[in-house]
Order: C-alpha cells, then sequence, then structure tokens
C-alpha cells in the first residue's frame, strides 16, 4: 500500500483561488489520503489532468436537515387568518414527518446530497433530530437513522460531520416534551448511548462526530452541561438560537436574558460551537459572539423562506465573526444561493450596495473564502482552501454558463453568485475523488428514481 504523500492526482488549472488570492497556472498535487501536498502558481501542466475551468474550494454545508428536502415547495397555501410563520411551517414539518419510514428518509437524505454534491457542496454537517419511528418508538438499533444519513453521504461521497441531536423538552424551562416531538426526544442517558455508538464507528466510516443540543429552548441548563461533555474535546458543537422574535421573548420571559446573551455567559462558548441562525441580536451580542471565536452558522435562504429576519452580517463581519453558510431546511440547495441571498438582506436593510466585501477583493471572492474557511471551522474538517495540508475538495467552474463565459477570472465569481448563472458548477472532487463530472453524479438515475418512489409512497401509500 502507498503511504500518505504519495502522489495520485496531479491537476493542473488555468486559474485557482488560493488563500491568498487568485493565482494563474496552478499545479495541484494530492496524495493518496486525498490531501492536497502543494497547489503552486505559476507552474508548468506537465503530466497533470488539466481542468476544465477556474478551481475554487468547494463549499462545506455548516446546516442541514436532509428529510426537509422532500417538504419543499409543500407549505405555500397561506392560512386563513394570513398569519403563517416559522411556527406554522413547524407544524405543516411535523404532519410530514408522520408519514416517512427509514427507507423514504435514506432516500431523501440521499436525493438531498446529490443535489448538494452537484452544487458545489463536498462536505455537509446534518443537524439530525430524527432518532425514533413515527410512534416515537426507539428502532431495534437506536442509530437506525443516523446509519441512512452515514450511508447517504458515502453513497455520493460527500464528507459528513454529524450531528446527533439532543431534544428533550418542549419549550423553555424543561416543559413536557408534545406527541408531535417524540420522534426527536431522548434522555441523556439514551443521547450518551448513542453518541457512543456513533463515536466508536466514525473513524472507519470517516465522518467526525459533533454535538448538537437543539436549542436552548429544548434542553434544560444541567441537560445542557452534561451533554456537551459527551464528545471528544475537540468535537464541535452546534446549537439553534435566536431564530425568530417568539423564541428571544419566551428565553427572556424565562430567563431575563436573550438566548445568544444567554449561550455566552453559561456555555463557554468559543471556537468548537456554531450558533446557527443568531438572527436576532442586539448589537452588544453581535460584537461578543463575533469575539467569542464560534461561527454563526447562516442559512439565508431558509431564513427568508421561514420569515425569520435578517442577521446582522455587516456588524458581525466587521468584529471579526466568523461564519459559514448551509442549506437548512433544503428548499434551496445551492452554496451561490445562499450567499448572494446574505449580501442581499444586507444591501435591502442597509440600502447600500457591496456590503460584505473585502479591502482588498471583490463581494463574491470575499463571501466565497469567508464562508469556505468558517464552515470548515464549525465542521472540525480540514477542508475550504485549495492549500498544502487541506482536504482536496474542490470546484471547477462553469465556463459553458452563458454569464461565465469570457469573464475575467477575477470576476468571475462574483457573476457566479450576482450573475444570471444557471449552472456555475461543472465537477466537484471530494477528498481526492471526482464526484461531479460535466455536471453530472454517477449515481444520479438511481437515487432519483429511489427519491420517486419514496415520494409516491408518501403521496400515495405502498404500491
Amino acid at each position: 500500500m502507498s503511504a500518505a504523500g504519495h502522489i495520485s492526482h496531479r491537476l493542473h488549472a488555468r486559474a485557482a483561488l488560493l488563500p491568498g488570492g487568485w493565482a494563474r497556472n496552478v499545479t495541484i498535487d494530492i496524495d493518496d489520503a486525498g490531501a492536497i501536498v502543494s497547489a503552486q502558481p505559476d507552474a508548468s501542466d506537465t503530466n497533470a489532468e488539466l481542468l476544465a475551468g477556474p478551481a475554487i474550494p468547494a463549499m462545506p454545508n455548516v446546516h442541514s436537515h436532509a428529510f426537509q428536502r422532500a417538504l419543499a415547495g409543500r407549505t405555500g397555501r397561506a392560512a386563513r387568518s394570513r398569519d403563517d410563520s416559522f411556527w406554522t411551517w413547524r407544524e405543516a414539518m411535523y404532519a410530514f414527518l408522520r408519514r416517512v419510514d427509514a427507507d423514504v428518509f435514506g432516500a431523501i437524505a440521499a436525493q438531498a446530497y446529490l443535489e448538494m454534491a452537484k452544487a458545489g457542496y463536498a462536505t455537509v454537517g446534518e443537524f439530525h433530530y430524527v432518532h425514533h419511528d413515527a410512534e416515537g418508538k426507539a428502532y431495534a438499533d437506536p442509530a437506525e437513522l443516523a446509519w441512512r444519513i452515514v450511508a447517504a453521504a458515502e453513497e455520493v461521497g460527500l464528507g459528513l460531520t454529524l450531528l446527533p441531536v439532543f431534544y428533550a423538552h418542549a419549550g423553555f424551562g424543561g416543559a413536557e416534551i408534545t406527541d408531535k416531538q417524540r420522534r426527536f426526544a431522548h434522555s441523556v442517558d439514551s443521547y450518551a448511548r448513542l453518541i457512543a455508538t456513533l463515536s466508536a464507528a466514525g473513524p472507519e466510516r470517516r465522518f467526525v462526530i459533533g454535538i448538537a443540543p437543539h436549542s436552548v429552548r429544548a434542553v434544560t441548563p444541567d441537560e445542557l452541561a452534561e451533554i456537551i461533555r459527551l464528545g471528544p474535546a475537540n468535537a464541535p458543537l452546534h446549537i439553534h438560537a435566536a431564530e425568530q422574535t417568539k423564541e428571544v421573548d419566551e428565553c427572556v420571559a424565562w430567563s431575563s436574558m436573550r438566548p445568544v446573551d444567554w449561550l455566552l455567559k453559561h456555555a463557554n462558548i468559543d471556537r468548537r460551537w456554531c450558533v446557527v441562525h443568531a438572527t436576532h441580536m442586539t448589537d452588544d451580542e453581535t460584537n461578543a459572539l463575533a469575539q467569542s471565536g464560534a461561527v454563526a452558522g447562516l442559512a439565508p435562504t431558509t431564513e427568508a423562506d421561514l420569515g425569520d429576519g435578517t442577521f446582522p452580517a455587516e456588524r458581525y463581519v466587521a468584529s471579526g465573526g466568523a461564519l459559514g453558510v448551509g442549506s437548512d431546511s433544503n428548499t434551496f440547495i445551492d452554496p451561490f444561493a445562499e450567499l448572494r441571498q446574505l449580501e442581499w438582506s444586507q444591501r435591502l436593510h442597509l440600502h447600500r450596495r457591496n456590503v460584505l466585501g473585502g479591502d482588498e477583493s471583490t463581494v463574491g471572492i470575499s463571501l466565497w473564502a469567508r464562508a469556505a474557511h468558517g464552515g470548515a471551522q464549525a465542521l472540525a474538517q480540514k477542508t475550504g482552501a485549495i492549500a498544502k495540508g487541506y482536504r482536496a475538495d474542490l470546484v471547477v467552474l462553469n465556463g459553458g454558463d452563458a454569464a461565465l463565459a469570457h469573464q475575467e477570472v477575477d470576476n468571475i465569481l462574483d457573476a457566479a453568485i450576482f450573475g444570471p448563472c444557471r449552472q456555475p458548477v461543472r465537477d466537484v472532487m471530494s477528498s481526492g475523488v471526482w464526484i461531479v463530472r460535466d455536471g453530472h453524479h454517477a449515481r444520479e438515475a438511481e437515487i432519483f428514481a429511489r427519491y420517486r418512489a419514496a415520494l409516491r409512497s408518501l403521496d400515495h401509500g405502498p404500491t
């Protein structure tokens, strides 16, 4: 067997986005383990595979609920009261889940992950909170649905950070779980057993395990303190916080503190943490979260779809905050769209253009590099950059799309994010393996056939 470090792939890009910006004529050497050995600018293309377009780091998907892919597009009928919100959408999600068994769950996850790969994600953080069967009873193997997530990522070829969710209460102060939430519920002991089982398999099946208290409203302070000790010392920690104003108001009523402020003062928030959404923060909370080293896990298209609000990105970035983006409810699976929505939300709020650009780079370059770096941190994966020692997770941009044709390379990411680009991604590599070529995945027909059968069973019952 070849030792790690032996070069198994040599790629040559006419242009590649390196940590210092765009470089020309870059040769990228990749070892047998799928890691980048070197990324050398101004090099020859001798004995190298010539890439068909500019190369950028693949985007880590910092936050996904894979099963919600099949719910997308099914919640658009307005209530007579005209007061639809996240909370009415949540009721639709509960009703949908009553019909989802393990086979359907796995088929939906595989389709969601296939679409992620084709969109330019090479790693996903799965915030996995559906643990039990439709009656709320544990499967014979309590990790049954977690294994379906692992299998879906393996089939598609995505890197995976698996974030089993601890969900124990229906509201602040330890409110009793409802019948609709029993598929999610764990005790500290049952959750500890789940984490132990999955942690034992992680190294062999090549996924990272993290700890995910669902939200401040779904765990008590004592439970939170117990579960964050269950993972390895460097395990990522993810939590929803301050997504909705109702959640903020209820947290204040319970604790006299807002959710992010409560976490900062009680949970030792540091760079291991990813605080998902963090939409509704005061200026002081925004500055403090940015300075904590944690990552804000943003899902701008989901936050727009659910009417959540606008994340204070300008202040957060100016305070040095790290951020990543994810597809969350999988209504939209496209990192380019997430970054576009993030920037556009700031423009609409502040009445200015080019809000999140860097001093030395365009908005597109700055957004992509920032989100790739923050997403890698949040997922505890060595990805997000084309550089020595990083995993070879690459996207080759599609010069055949009219929006990218004949673009100067310095502007091509902005064209892909903000232009009329329909298919920005041509090829995707994950851990040194091409998983998408010329816009296609080798197993996409089979995966889609299973997904269609799953939807048919949801809508019409078994055939």
